[in-house]
């Protein structure tokens, strides 16, 4: 009779390969958040309605390079490993007017913000009546079809959208609320070297790069923490993981893996 010598796991064995298992994949996922890719999820409508409140995106971080703020790493372990008189970043990436990008406040690096590039170093940026003018030219825009929203008191209204076409060929789509906001008649800024002039899609509803007392003002390029590429997921926030019955209504089906423009 064959007797069968093969050497079965022992329970503390099993143990182990459970744990090494986790462990790589811990590992795994700690070098594609911190080197390729992080999740952020969208908390406001400023940048409506490319970006919704509930919608969960991926930000590339290899795209602009890395900085102490794209690593995202404790600063106490950046001050170790990296040399103090260094500024800048490593393997820099150009930004590009148009992109959607996630970056540090100025005024609070603590803080997340996602804006639209539109202005770049040396640009001259202005907003008259409403119309966005780069260099002291007129941005020019189309009307699209009115998107539904809401006044300050809850009511449903439509709000005017449109689509821009800026110098590089990039179109994105705007919301036009025809507030009386200083947001919608400015000075001309000046873009310094090293800097971006950011604003939201939802140009009355955004505290950008126009608001530079308490708002955003000019970001330096090492603030930038990497290119919104795409919505991965996306809820109207009535959505519990534990409850897939709420699924079929509260997930936006029709937002997921949509390619950010």
């Amino acid at each position: 009779m064959a007797v069968d010598t093969e050497a079965k796991p022992t329970a503390k064995e099993d143990v182990w390969e459970i744990l090494k298992v986790v462990v790589q994949a811990l590992a795994i996922a700690f070098v594609v958040r911190v080197f390729l890719f992080q999740p952020f999820v969208i908390p406001s409508g400023s940048m409506e309605n490319t970006l919704r409140v509930g919608d969960y995106v991926f930000v590339s971080k290899y795209s602009y390079g890395y900085s102490k703020y794209s690593f995202a790493i404790p600063t106490f372990f950046w001050n170790e490993i990296v040399p103090a008189d260094f500024a800048g970043r490593f393997w820099p990436g150009e930004p590009k007017r148009g992109d959607v990008i996630v970056f540090r406040k100025p005024s609070d690096t603590n803080i997340d913000y996602i804006k639209r590039l539109v202005g770049l170093p040396g640009d001259e940026i202005q907003v008259k009546d409403e119309i966005l003018y780069i260099n002291g030219k007129e941005v020019p825009r189309t009307r699209l079809e009115d998107v539904d929203g809401f006044t300050p008191g809850g009511e449903p209204r439509k709000i005017a959208q449109y689509e821009e076409t800026f110098p590089n060929g990039v179109k994105p789509h705007v919301l036009d609320r025809q507030s009386d906001r200083n947001l919608s008649n400015t000075s001309v800024f000046k873009v310094p070297p090293g800097h971006y002039f950011m604003m939201g899609d939802n140009r009355d509803n955004s505290s950008d790069s126009r608001a530079p007392d308490g708002g955003v003002g000019m970001v330096p390029f090492d603030n930038l923490v990497g290119k919104a590429q795409i919505v991965f997921f996306s809820s109207n926030g009535s959505f519990v993981w534990f409850k897939p019955w709420t699924w079929p209504t509260s997930i936006r089906w029709t937002r997921l893996f949509s390619l950010i423009h």
